[in-house]
């Protein structure tokens, strides 16, 4: 029951027992009526914060009570893609559950995939689908939302978009200057990601470059790409749709733009899943766990993950 039904009943009973005391010279019955209404009084109240608590839970939100009880820790390691996401919502669900401890750290989505079947943490974060291999050790894939990956250059840079064929041909080296694709005369600097960045596996798996790629620059966090692209004339890096920002520019890829828009239509080709992958079924997590993933399934949930950027799966 919430702390203001609790005042309520309180306040009703009190006014019954001031009534009782009123009434104290007019024989038994004059008890018995005030009596009555005391009892009146808290039942009312009583159901009237049952009526309020199963609004609650109709709706999916924790009550107050539960919120409080909740306890424990949740442990979180992988792609740095998701960084920004994991943070925010390690934060928002301490605060919805101030027993329960959420730490995160970013070391690449594969090796929080390893994390995660080695028993060293409950959650690995991964910017890519889940390969055979790790589902096939125990990795459950649990998709919490869908992001892009933006193509972006140094903001001199005139070329504004690129075909799909000609992106390949950039990142495979078989294009190293940027003449050759329409703009000025210029070396192409080629910047991505590490081997075993989540980024990297789905940029070069969605355009089927794998093991090809002819990088100048191999960089071990979005924020590294970001940077580098910005301060570097002629470069060309792929980030999260997420952490955009007016430090570069993105290039349209087939003529369309890297925008939720567009992902949702499935007309831009470059996005992949957030997974937040368990050793075994989330339903079989710790309590924490589980309640994690359904906060995420709320309507508060859902908020979180449209504000930092990125969009509900279906």
């Amino acid at each position: 029951m919430k702390k203001n039904n609790v005042t309520k009943m309180l306040a009703a009973a009190g006014l019954a027992v001031c009534m009782l005391g009123s009434l104290t010279g007019c024989g038994g019955s004059g008890q018995g009526t005030s009596a009555q209404s005391i009892q009146q009084a808290v039942k009312q109240e009583n159901e009237a914060a049952k009526a309020e608590t199963g609004e609650r839970e109709e709706n999916g939100e924790e009550s107050s009570e539960g919120a409080a009880d909740l306890s424990g820790t949740i442990t979180m390691a992988g792609s740095t893609s998701m960084e920004k996401f994991a943070n925010a919502l390690a934060e928002s669900f301490m605060a919805k559950y101030p027993g329960v401890t959420v730490t995160a750290e970013f070391t690449g989505s594969s090796a929080g995939i390893e994390a995660v079947l080695a028993g060293s943490v409950d959650i690995g974060n991964s910017s890519r689908s889940l390969k055979e291999e790790e589902k096939a050790s125990g990795a459950v894939e649990n998709i919490v939302a869908i992001d892009g990956i933006a193509v972006v250059t140094d903001p001199a840079n005139a070329v504004t978009a690129l075909t799909t064929e000609q992106l390949q041909d950039i990142y495979t080296g078989k294009v190293k200057n940027w003449s050759e694709v329409g703009g000025e005369d210029g070396a192409i600097v080629v910047v991505g990601r590490e081997a075993g960045s989540g980024t990297r596996d789905a940029f070069e798996e969605l355009l089927a470059i794998q093991d090809r790629c002819a990088y100048a620059n191999e960089l071990d966090s979005t924020g590294a790409v970001m940077a580098k692209v910005a301060a570097t004339p002629g470069a060309i890096g792929y980030v999260s749709l997420d952490v955009l920002d007016d430090t570069v520019q993105t290039i349209a890829l087939d003529d369309v733009e890297p925008t939720e828009e567009n992902i949702k239509a499935g007309s831009y080709l470059l996005s992949r899943p957030f997974v937040m992958a368990t050793n075994g079924e989330a339903a079989k997590q710790s309590e924490a766990v589980q309640a994690m993933f359904d906060y995420l399934k709320s309507e508060e949930g859902q908020d979180l993950i449209k504000a930092v950027g990125l969009i509900i799966p279906d």
